[in-house]
């Protein structure tokens, strides 16, 4: 509780205007308690989520929303037995791999998929990002699928345009935590036609026997192919009907148990963009965070789940990536001192390069190495106090905090335009490498000029998008 009540302290300064001064630089920072949270539940505790999946929510169109290690401890056994440090390392990787990819589709938007006509495949033109592998794998919702629903887990990824599942009859299929789709089993499963205006939506669409087909593929080597077809999906109370699905018959990769991808990007075909008119472009989620005993996040959809008392920040479009949610970034600060950092930066060039892009499939922020390293030399300079570990993974900044209870650490900003800033909890920034004490500071320098707002900076906090009217709201709650 104590915590809960110090992060919404913290969100009291999002309603400051970034020319306030800061009434407090430093924050307690629970070593003993975050160590302790990087103890995974056993099965027998985690096996009490899928029990009451299948329960409605109390609101309509809301998920709960589970952390990839949630719904690995209760699929695989092994899991459960391995260390922080082997699921830290883990993550990292996959999160490395994640950037890359972004990267690469932001700095090569040229390359796309050409056809075979050896295996009939086809692609969106542009290299869609997804998948354990890619590190978009770490945070799940479950939905109903068909009439009658079957509850599936999805992976949610806010970087992709389409939703898609794993269907019977399946020539290659990776195993997943749930029987597989039998689209014969439902009523409202129905094929789409290449002629359909849904199918044109596609770019490149292929097509086969009159059906309209569709393909995409991973960095990693990881695709689904299959046909697109039309279905009812059960969004918590919600029936959402004839929503345009791809029925994947031929799939490789890595998923944890899930069952395909519900892509919330801000292209016509993600779920949001389906949507449209009926949820105004809107919806909500609040990532749980990491060792979160019996806790889950929630993913809401809908004007309902846009919060009065949010800090508002203008959402940026990139022509050429409408996909991403862009905002804009004027700079960073530490111990409440808002740093000597160009706004250039953190701004989209003329050829739709660099910008700051809000993902939930990235873990760790990324920004340009020239704001990194000044970030990173002011929150260095405010802790000489603190022995310092050796650099681990991607992280080149860490602290042995072996021993300690408490610390007091500079506070941590983002200043955004139009005003309001936000404060990160300490835990946003202080991230266990291992379960002994050596904590690293949460920040990575970006490979080119994107910058990246990840996950595990957007913990426990309501982050709001309003994509109708081009605004992501900060707060005012905390999960």
């Amino acid at each position: 509780m104590a915590i809960r009540i110090h992060i919404f302290l913290l969100f009291l300064l999002l309603l400051l205007p970034s020319a306030s001064p800061i009434t407090f630089h430093f924050e307690d920072f629970n070593v003993e308690e975050t160590i302790a949270a990087t103890k995974l539940r056993s099965i027998k505790e985690a096996d009490t989520l899928q029990q009451s999946e299948e329960e409605p929510p109390p609101r309509l169109r809301k998920l709960k929303l589970h952390h990839r290690d949630k719904i690995s401890a209760l699929h695989d056994t092994l899991f459960t037995l391995q260390d922080h440090r082997s699921r830290f390392n883990s993550r990292m990787r996959r999160d490395a791999k994640r950037v890359a990819s972004l990267v690469r589709r932001t700095a090569a938007r040229s390359n796309s998929y050409k056809d075979d006509d050896n295996n009939e495949a086809f692609g969106f033109g542009s290299n869609v990002v997804s998948g354990t592998e890619e590190g978009s794998g770490e945070y799940f919702v479950r939905i109903g699928l068909g009439s009658p629903p079957t509850y599936q887990y999805m992976v949610v990824d806010s970087g992709s345009d389409i939703v898609w599942v794993q269907c019977q009859p399946c020539s290659q299929c990776y195993n997943q935590s749930d029987p597989l789709f039998n689209p014969a089993t439902s009523a409202s499963f129905s094929g789409v036609a290449c002629s359909s205006a849904v199918c044109d939506r596609l770019e490149n669409a292929g097509c086969h026997q009159g059906r309209c087909r569709y393909e995409v593929s991973y960095g990693d080597g990881s695709y689904t192919k299959g046909t697109l077809a039309l279905e009812t999906l059960t969004i918590g109370k919600t029936l959402v009907r004839n929503t345009a699905i791809g029925c994947g018959h031929l799939n490789q990769g890595m998923f944890v148990g899930a069952a395909g991808l519900l892509g919330l990007g801000g292209g016509p075909m993600s779920f949001i963009g389906q949507l449209g008119g009926q949820t105004g472009g809107a919806f909500g989620y609040c990532l749980v965070s990491r060792g979160s005993s019996g806790s889950s996040g929630s993913l809401e959809f809908g004007r309902e789940a846009m919060p009065v008392g949010a800090a508002w920040v203008p959402l940026i479009h990139n022509p050429l990536f409408p996909s991403f949610y862009y905002v804009g970034l004027l700079g960073l600060g530490v111990g409440g001192s808002k740093l000597n950092i160009s706004e250039e930066v953190f701004q989209i060039n003329d050829l739709g390069e660099g910008g700051v892009v809000m993902d939930t499939g990235t873990a760790v922020t990324r920004l340009p190495s020239s704001a990194y390293e000044a970030f990173r030399d002011a929150f260095v300079a405010e802790t000489t106090n603190l022995p310092r570990a050796p650099a681990v993974s991607i992280f080149d900044t860490c602290y042995d905090l072996n021993g300690f209870v408490m610390v007091r650490v500079p506070t941590v900003s983002f200043y955004f335009s139009s005003g309001p800033f936000l404060t990160l909890p300490a835990r946003n920034f202080m991230i266990p490498a291992d379960d002994v004490g050596t904590f690293c500071f949460a920040f990575a320098p970006s490979p080119s000029g994107l910058s990246i707002i990840g996950n595990i900076q957007q913990e426990g906090i309501q982050i709001s998008i309003d994509g109708a009217n081009g605004f992501v709201g900060f707060g005012p709650n905390v999960c």
